[in-house]
Formats: C-alpha cells, structure tokens, sequence
C-alpha cells in the first residue's frame, strides 16, 4: 500500500468571496474576515521568528550549548541501521542523557536534521535531508532516513566528526495554518458562512428546544453540558476546569451525539491528545477511524488506524496483488490488459475507501491532520475539539472548514498553545478560539464546577482566582489526606535565609533559572515528609509524588541531587519530577513547587503566567508543599493572595535557605 501518498495533507481549494451571499448582507461589518487576516498576519510572524531562531542557532556557535535540550541531542553515535515493519530505512543513535533527560519533541513522526560542526568547531551545519523519528527512549533515537545514500553520507560524516540531531522546522502545518486561513476567508459555503460569523462574527448562536435528556451518572453540570451540546445548532462550550471529568462529558456527549447523527470528527491540537479521546471512545465499542501518520500514533490505537483497517480489509489482497502485476517488469500485461487491472485496482481502492468511512461512526485526527488528502471530499455535522485552549487559532479553521457545528471542549485557564514570537503573542496569536467564543458567546460556555481530583483546601484558592469561586469538591475528595495528623497545605519559606554570593536565582548556558540552595531544600523537605509519613508505609501505599518547577534547569539540579541520595532509591518509581508542561493533564497525592525566584527587586519572570501555576497548583490531590520566597514573590498580587490562602488555610513555616532539611516536617 502507497502509505506515503495517503499521508501527506493536499492543498486546500481556495474560492472567491461571494458577492451576493444572503448572510453576507446582514452582516455590519467584516469583523470576522479582519480577524482572519490578522491571524495570518501573526502566524507569518510567527514562522519568520522561528525559522530565524532556527537559523542562528547554527550559525552562532551555541547549538552544543543546548545539548540534550528537548529539541536538540548533542553529540549522538550511530548504533546501527535495520528495516522497520513498513520497510523504512532506519537508523539507531544514541546520546548520553546522564540520567537527566526532561521532556522531549522527539516525537514519533516528527522531522529532523543531522547537523556537524564546521572549522573551527563554533559554527553549525546541517546534512541536506529530510528525517523522521521512528521511535524514542531515553537515550536512544530511531530515526527514519530517506535511503541508502543519506545512510552512507551519515556514516562518512560520523567517522570524520561528532554529529548532533535537531528538530526541525514543522513547515509543513504551517502552510495548511495559512492556506486554512485563506479558504476561511474566501468559502462561499453559506453554513460554513454562517458557523465562522457566529463564531468570530455578529450573529449570534442558535438552540433548539428538546426534550430533556438526563444521564443519572453524570452530576447537574455534566448533564447541562450534555444537553448544550445536543441543542447547540451552531457552537458548544465545554468548559472543563481540572478534575472536573472534561473527559467523561466529552465522551458522553459525543456517544448522545452519535444517535442523532451517522458520524462525528473528533480532534484535538496532538497526537497525544487524539489518542487519549479515541482509546476512550474504542473502550465504548464506538468504532473509531483514526487518520494520520500511524508513527505518530499509540500502540492502542494502531488497530484504529486508516493504514491498519486499509491493509486489513478482505479486498485487499486482490488489490495488492494488481498492483503487482503492473509493477512487473518481467512480465508486464498487455495494454489491453493493464487498462482492466487498472480500472479494477480503482474500483476495488474507492470500495475500500467508501467501506471504511461508512463503518466508522467517529473519524478523529489533530486539527493539522483534517486537511489529509483522504478527508478532502468529506464533511461532519458535528465536530468535537478536545484541549481547544491548547490549540492555535489557525489550526482550528483546518477542521472547521469540515463542520456544521462545532464543539470547543478544553480549559483556557490551564496552559497556552506554545508561541516562540513575543512580538506575536502580545498582539494575540496565543490567544485561542475558545477564549474568544467563551468571552463573545457566554450562552453557548458550560462550565463544570464538581471536581473529583483535590482536597477542598487545595482546590479553593484557584476556584476563586480562575473560576469565580464557582468550583466544589466532591464529597469523596473533599477532605481526603495523606495523614490525619496533616494539613493539605504548606508553604517552605525562605525569606529569612541569609543570601550568601552563591544564593538565590541562577541563569546558566541554556536561559533557564535555578536555585541551587531551594533545589537542595526541596530534596530536603520531601525527605521529612516520606519520614513523617513512615518509608514503609509510603512504599506499601504506593503515595506518589510530583515536583515540579516552572524552570528547566532547576528540574534538572532536582533531578540529580534525589539521585544522589540513596534514601530516595526505593521510592524511585514513585517520585517525578518535571516542569510545569510536563505535568499537564497529570496529578499526584502530593505535589512540591519550588518556585525559584529570589531577588530583592520582586522580579518574577516566567511565574507572571499564571495559568502555568494554576496547572502546578491542581496538580495535587492530598497535599501541595510551595517551597519559595514569600518575600520576592508577593511583590505580584496572585502570589501576595496565594501565600495569604496557606497562612489561613493551611501551615507556614521559615526555613532558611542555608538549612539543611531533618529539622521540620511539613
């Protein structure tokens, strides 16, 4: 099978703007199509920063400087070279993580660049071919080479100097941003017309009125969502808080969905995210389609793939067999008789084609992954879109140009899509679709306000800052402890630390803080808890445990001292430790932040998102340890706020810096 040409996204159509539209005339203006500009005005901001960051990252000498960062791994050896089951060329390399490796975009499917250093060992180049991931463990990349050639040129290279691997430049979603952009703007589709001005436009959203669905085993604003979504005509928002079972909606929804309406498109912003929606859907017997890369699919959802039910279908032996028999240069068939092999191969690939869409009630992909060549001529009544506030605006309109309707289900208060271009930012690009329809459309936004993940004392202080107060804890979780003997709530506070030369915040090479007399603090206060709460309890219960740090580097100092220590050996698979993103859609019983920032001037930096703390701080179900300096922090007045939430609701205790842990249990 020609999984190649299956694969690649084809270029959307791009119509004139109708002049005589009946929609168009009831509009008072071009809100929506100035909006769409502007969009592709930024996004090509966006790729211009991007590829110049790409650029001078070879060209000033600092890409070994950023090695075993999570897009870069320097150097690398070449372990060997094989085949893989769709006999791709592939190459094995590995790197040295010194047990210290963070998140990483070396994503399966994901494109890459081999690079060498030149002269003088300070200036970067890269080998003139395109690569792709096959597969990744730590220390170990699987990379898929376009032939022999770049396998023989990759080797010659390898014995001559030190070779390093990169990601590289996703050029191909942003011309599907951009050409979406366009056709948004130019589609003479009236109900595309009249989805896109209710979204971003002037009209406002239609219900219809139906009889009352109840679910008994969703709670009331579960159920409210549920029912939005059914008597939505135009857009939906499910707005899921953390803990709230966004997930349990959507998938509630979707299925309710499904018995008004033959199929639904359900996508999301990543593979990842696809994935987890679909295995949900599967585990409901609801049959599943799942188009993309099958590299940059789980294991589990393989057998959903296009690729894998394509391959599996009855015909298609008989097809594979034709295409044979016209590849063969022995014997090849007459003209007459290759005409009739060619139209039956036809046939039997749109029989194929037709058979497997007519089975699959939900055909989900990312959002990039909707311009596929193999969904050009199909649209959906209905399309889902799960973690839409993680999703840029431009690849929203991939899918949407699909759609009837639209349901947005995610969280805006949680983290942003990822924008490199500050510049960009500031003028909006990180600013999502759902963000704008829950601001614009308050009719069409449910929001969920049970959650089932945090004790009532962690969960309060976000629920007034993000949500309006509006969140409760279930009753289940509500005043669920570690200990009876503790408080769910501490903060570590070192603001009567002497600040010795070597103290406080710290940038190295990469551009990434830390703080090296808070990193030992934190590996310190865990010790005293786990010793508070007994080893052997902690092992038998399996307690886990997360860290996190809004900073890189400060991960990585963490890292290596609970290696060090041998106390920490047993609890090994039991404690992580990542950053902010890293923890996105996680949680742990107990949750340690070192918040890093320790400077007289009340600078902060990176902790101003505070949609990133919001993640760090819903993270824990029975216990949060904020390990920081009141001091510094509170000069914002989120943290001044926060720090006062901990002194009623939970315990403060001084702690120097210069203090070496065994001394007080939080």
């Amino acid at each position: 099978m020609d999984f190649g040409r299956r694969i690649l996204p084809k270029l959307l159509c791009c119509k004139s703007v109708p002049s005589c539209a009946d929609i168009h005339k009831k509009m008072e203006n071009q809100t929506s199509i100035s909006r769409l500009a502007k969009l592709d005005e930024l996004l090509r901001m966006e790729q211009e920063c991007e590829a110049a960051a790409y650029a001078r990252a070879l060209g000033e000498g600092c890409i070994t400087g950023r090695a075993n960062e999570a897009d870069c791994k320097y150097p690398i050896a070449i372990r060997g070279w094989g085949y893989n089951a769709l006999n791709h060329l592939i190459v094995t390399v590995a790197y040295d993580t010194d047990g210290d490796e963070l998140e990483n975009d070396f994503e399966p499917g994901s494109a890459v660049s081999f690079f060498y250093l030149q002269g003088n060992d300070s200036v970067a180049a890269e080998l003139k071919y395109s690569c792709f991931v096959d597969s990744y463990k730590e220390g170990v990349l699987q990379i898929q080479l376009p032939g022999r050639d770049a396998l023989k040129s990759l080797q010659d290279f390898a014995s001559r100097t030190l070779l390093g691997v990169r990601v590289s430049i996703d050029s191909t979603s942003y011309r599907v941003m951009h050409e979406s952009l366009v056709a948004a703007m130019r589609s003479d589709n009236e109900k595309f017309i009249r989805l896109r001005e209710t979204l971003v436009g002037n009209l406002h959203p239609r219900f219809r009125q139906l009889p009352p669905v109840l679910f008994p085993w969703l709670n009331d604003t579960q159920n409210r969502a549920v029912r939005q979504v059914i008597a939505t005509m135009d857009v939906a928002v499910v707005h899921g808080p953390p803990g709230t079972g966004k997930t349990t909606t959507l998938v509630e929804a979707i299925i309710e969905t499904l018995q008004r309406e033959t199929q639904v498109m359900v996508c999301a912003p990543s593979n990842a995210a696809v994935d987890w929606i679909s295995e949900q859907l599967s585990k409901r017997s609801v049959n599943v389609l799942r188009i993309g890369n099958p590299l940059k699919m789980s294991d589990e959802m393989l057998a959903c793939s296009y690729e894998r039910r394509y391959a599996d279908h009855p015909d298609y032996p008989e097809l594979w067999q034709l295409r044979q028999n016209l590849r063969n240069a022995d014997h090849p068939p007459s003209k007459e008789k290759a005409r009739k092999m060619r139209k039956r191969a036809d046939e039997l690939e749109i029989k194929i084609n037709d058979e497997l869409f007519q089975q699959a009630r939900v055909v989900s992909c990312t959002l990039i992954g909707s311009a596929y060549h193999i969904l050009e001529h199909h649209r959906f009544s209905t399309l889902f879109i799960d973690e839409a506030a993680q999703a840029l605006e431009p690849a929203c309109w991939t899918a949407i140009l699909k759609a009837d309707r639209v349901i947005l289900c995610g969280d805006h208060q949680q983290l942003p899509p990822t924008v490199k271009c500050v510049e960009a930012t500031r003028k909006g690009l990180a600013d999502t679709l759902m963000q704008y329809v829950v601001k614009t459309k308050p009719e069409c936004v449910t929001l969920l306000t049970t959650q089932y993940r945090m004790h009532r004392d962690i969960m309060e202080f976000p629920s007034r800052w993000f949500y309006h107060g509006a969140l409760k804890a279930a009753p289940e979780v509500a005043d669920r402890v570690v200990h009876l003997m503790d408080t769910p709530l501490t903060w570590v506070d070192t603001i009567n630390g002497e600040r010795k030369v070597e103290s406080g915040e710290r940038r190295g090479r990469s551009g990434s803080l830390s703080n090296a007399d808070e990193a030992r603090l934190v590996v310190h206060t865990l010790r005293d808890y786990v010793d508070m709460l007994g080893l052997e309890r902690v092992v038998a219960d399996g307690i886990d445990f997360g860290i996190i740090s809004p900073y890189r580097a400060q991960v990585r100092m963490i890292r290596r001292l609970l290696k060090m220590q041998r106390f920490y050996r047993r609890l090994r698979g039991q404690i992580t430790v990542r950053t902010v993103d890293g923890f996105q859609g996680q949680e742990r019983d107990v949750i340690v932040i070192s918040m890093v920032r320790d400077n007289e001037k009340g600078e902060i930096g990176f902790l101003g998102d505070l949609r990133r703390m919001n993640v760090a701080i819903t993270r824990a179900r029975m216990k949060l340890i904020v390990i920081g300096n009141s001091e510094t922090l509170s000069r914002h007045k989120f943290y001044k706020a926060l720090f006062e939430h901990f002194q009623k609701r939970g315990q403060v205790i001084e702690l120097p810096l210069e203090t070496q842990g065994g001394t007080t249990s939080p």
